[in-house]
């Protein structure tokens, strides 16, 4: 029997109301999101060879919105086209983060052996942010619509889930270039030590990853990948 048509809006509203607590739990998973171990490596590989809290602040924005622009280009496809991620192009997107943490640490421990290094080009955090956000994607999506069936608050939630990576990451960046700039003040050859250790660090994270995502037993280049978004 339908619901006379005054019920509505007592049926409506709690709808609205479920709608933005997931989308404000969006904003916070978002700030959760920013402080992963493969975000921070990746962007304190840039930090830590800025020279002000300013600067350090930028390259987590610029980082924050790579990764926002990437999450809603390919959510933002899936969500409405209804794409289905294959299990080896989700692997794929995951193995290219891999090799961006490998060639970061590689040029941070090139860049150590300069006597001075020239400041990371803006751009650098901008992609750095867009392939982490490609590879992130598909993971936040399924979680979106497992809970959010309408697109238009899947996709509210999805720039909300950003914005809050923005922040999350600004934060990540400013807490990492306060001791660096301490030390900086402080420790005679303190910023080539702090790009070498970020880029060690990197190179590290970045081979395990790749070792992982490679397994002989459902691996990226086995016949039967198997691919669980993370």
């Amino acid at each position: 029997m339908p619901l006379a048509s005054g019920l509505w809006p007592l049926v409506y509203i709690p709808r609205v109301h479920a709608s933005l607590s997931i989308a404000f739990l969006g904003f916070l998973l978002g700030v959760r999101h920013a402080i992963d171990p493969d975000h921070v490596i990746a962007v304190g590989t840039i930090a830590t060879r800025t020279t002000s809290f300013r600067r350090a602040a930028a390259v987590g924005a610029l980082w924050g919105i790579g990764h926002t622009l990437t999450i809603l280009a390919v959510g933002g496809t899936i969500i409405l086209l209804r794409v289905v991620i294959s299990p080896r192009v989700g692997l794929a997107m995951e193995f290219a983060v891999a090799l961006m943490l490998i060639l970061l640490g590689v040029q941070n421990l090139a860049s150590a052996r300069q006597a001075t290094a020239p400041a990371p080009s803006p751009a650098r955090p901008f992609v750095v942010g867009m392939v982490h956000g490609m590879a992130g994607s598909a993971a936040i999506v399924l979680l979106v619509l497992a809970t959010v069936t309408d697109p238009y608050w899947a996709l509210a939630y999805l720039i909300l889930f950003g914005t809050g990576t923005v922040v999350g990451m600004i934060i990540v960046t400013g807490i990492i270039a306060v001791p660096a700039s301490l030390a900086l003040a402080r420790v005679r050859n303190a910023r080539r030590w702090l790009t070498l250790a970020s880029g060690v660090a990197s190179v590290v994270l970045g081979v395990l990853l790749a070792s992982k995502l490679t397994e002989a037993d459902g691996g990226l280049f086995s016949a039967a990948p198997v691919w669980v978004p993370r």
